[in-house]
């Protein structure tokens, strides 16, 4: 029984939300973080109820992220009636960043931030917020150290929401994408160790946005030099298998510039390439 038809854990969505808008009236004039993602639309959808015109957006625009993912957050920024602005995070002048360590997601976060911040100050001191729920303490996140740093709050997670319940009320509210599947900036593709480059994200981007026109939700493609490996839900990896299907993939992914195409078996796993790395930021 999902969250949404379970009434005793309806009840319990209800409070939370009721406790984020509590969080949110209580911080007066807020800047958003808007990936366009399920989680930060529904924050950006709730704080604009609360807060009316002390509610802004700020979208980040960097090949860290697809162009498709930076059009949407634009169009729902625009469907909430939202002030947005654009920034674009300088971050391959970060030598940091480009080095890919575990730090990586650290370094791009708090060139993020201090552009965000600029934007915050002129907006009167916002506070700034992400789209950060309950579920996401449960991987290695070095960019929410970052965000703690640089003074960024969680609402989601002070009001002890998870991802299914963010996609219940979501979809109670009518928010289209309630169901999209979970996105992350390109770079997590690319292994620990192997240094960040424009068109290994631009590949990344085009062999996933392959996969969903064939009519894959959840992909991921790990980037292992000439090797694309495939993450996909465990129920479609058979319907990847089968022998006109593989074909097609095959073929696609090549014209991408990968010389060989694998299929994980183990299935779309988050933050797979962070296994075994040093968590050196608690």
């Amino acid at each position: 029984m999902s969250v949404a038809e379970h009434p005793s854990v309806s009840r319990r969505l209800e409070e939370k939300v009721g406790r984020l808008r509590d969080i949110l009236q209580g911080m007066d004039r807020v800047l958003v973080a808007f990936s366009g993602g399920t989680d930060s639309a529904f924050l950006l959808k709730i704080a604009a109820e609360v807060l009316d015109r002390n509610v802004s957006a700020v979208i980040a625009s960097s090949p860290v992220f697809p162009a498709s993912e930076i059009a949407d957050a634009e169009r729902l920024a625009r469907k909430f009636k939202v002030r947005y602005r654009i920034i674009r995070p300088a971050v391959f002048k970060n030598p940091r960043f480009v080095k890919n360590t575990p730090l990586r997601c650290y370094e791009c976060k708090k060139d993020l931030w201090r552009s965000a911040r600029r934007i915050a100050v002129r907006e009167g001191n916002a506070l700034i917020v992400d789209g950060q729920n309950v579920d996401d303490k449960s991987d290695y996140r070095p960019g929410a150290a970052a965000g703690r740093e640089m003074g960024v709050r969680s609402p989601l997670q002070e009001a002890g929401l998870r991802k299914d319940e963010i996609r219940a009320y979501s979809r109670k509210l009518g928010l289209p994408n309630w169901d999209k599947p979970a996105q992350a900036c390109l770079a997590t593709r690319i292994p620990f160790g192997v240094p960040i480059r424009r068109p290994a994200l631009a590949r990344v981007a085009a062999a996933e946005e392959d996969l969903r026109r064939l009519g894959f939700g959840r992909v991921r493609v790990r980037d292992h030099g000439p090797v694309a490996r495939i993450e996909l839900d465990l129920d479609e990896i058979g319907r990847a298998m089968g022998e006109e299907m593989r074909r097609r993939i095959n073929s696609r992914l090549k014209k991408r510039g990968y010389a060989f195409i694998a299929l994980d078996l183990g299935g779309y796993r988050a933050g797979s390439l962070n296994q075994g790395a040093k968590k050196v930021l608690k």
